[in-house]
């Protein structure tokens, strides 16, 4: 069992999410960012969706009251066992009576934090993700609060050593400007030539309204081009009668503040969106921290599927290496 002394800014359970369910309205939820996800559970020998804990900001403390395997992904948060600084992205081993804590995080805004086994909370519509917007999913559809008591599962497939560690070429580095690509589309076609430049070339940033379900960015404003609005669009030339929004997609209501919709949005709307973040750099943006700065960079289709297979073959080769 592991005991939640503190449980940090928000801490949920998390996995792949609720794939499949996007068309009854149901966003998949799961972890912000999925290269660490899957190299937590790597490195404890998981299964690829057994559930983890995200971190976010601000670190738990956690009391182990059983020995296991566990590691930390992601951000650069540095953590502690028993007060002494231990390594991320490495296997660590805890012993009954064990206490896990961090420091203020340095770089990134998550970590994630696999268990050997995986966490054993109820699966709900195929997954153990905490949908917190309607309260589904992990720990009583909530973040972890003060008091509450973690049981691990069974979803360990191989025995990984301790001291096991993923080689530096593939722990990422977070800094506080991002270049994060994009598939310009679905609805681009509604700015003016000069504004969808402009949206490529702003330094975009974060906003303080910049969570799970979406990242607000200040800049520039963005112009539409004039028309007649549709029957039910409304007046502002930003707004359509009703649209799907894939995950990532970029909506800019009345030309202000794009807000990227990421893993707890709601699937549809009344906003123009104007591009779409590509898969593998979904992981980065769930990296992202409030007031630090975005350019957006447009590649073709090709060119993300070309970026989706080399973050595969990356947990792939790690996969190989432990």
């Amino acid at each position: 069992m592991i005991k939640v002394i503190k449980p940090g800014l928000q801490t949920t359970v998390q996995d792949k999410g609720r794939i499949g369910l996007y068309e009854i309205g149901m966003p998949p939820s799961g972890a912000m960012d999925k290269y660490s996800f899957a190299a937590a559970n790597l490195l404890v020998g998981n299964h690829p969706n057994a559930a983890v804990l995200e971190i976010t900001y601000l670190g738990p403390e956690l009391l182990f009251e059983k020995g296991m395997r566990i590691s930390l992904t992601g951000a650069n948060m540095p953590p502690k066992i028993n007060g002494e600084p231990v390594p991320m992205w490495e296997t660590l081993e805890v012993k009954p009576g064990d206490i896990l804590s961090f420091d203020f995080v340095k770089s990134g805004a998550r970590v994630y934090l696999a268990v050997e086994g995986g966490i054993d909370v109820p699966v709900i519509m195929n997954s153990r993700s905490t949908y917190t917007l309607i309260g589904i999913g992990g720990y009583n559809g909530r973040a972890l609060a003060a008091g509450d008591v973690l049981h691990t599962a069974d979803m360990k497939e191989k025995d990984v050593p301790v001291g096991s560690r993923i080689d530096e070429a593939y722990i990422p580095v977070f800094g506080k400007a991002h270049e994060i690509r994009v598939v310009v589309g679905l609805c681009s076609y509604r700015l003016t030539e000069e504004s969808k430049q402009t949206f490529l070339q702003t330094e975009w940033t974060v906003t303080p309204e910049a969570n799970r379900i979406g990242y607000r960015h200040r800049g520039e404003r963005l112009q539409f081009v004039e028309r007649e609005q549709p029957f039910g669009a409304g007046s502002n030339p930003s707004n359509v009668t009703d649209l799907g929004y894939p995950i990532g997609s970029i909506q800019v209501p009345d030309g202000v503040e794009p807000i990227v919709l990421l893993h707890d949005a709601v699937t549809g709307g009344g906003y123009a969106t104007i591009a779409t973040v590509i898969s593998s750099d979904l992981n980065r943006m769930g990296q992202i921290k409030t007031n630090e700065k975005v350019r957006f960079a447009a590649v073709s289709l090709a060119e993300a599927l070309q970026a989706r297979r080399e973050t595969e073959e990356k947990l792939m080769r790690i996969a190989a290496s432990l």
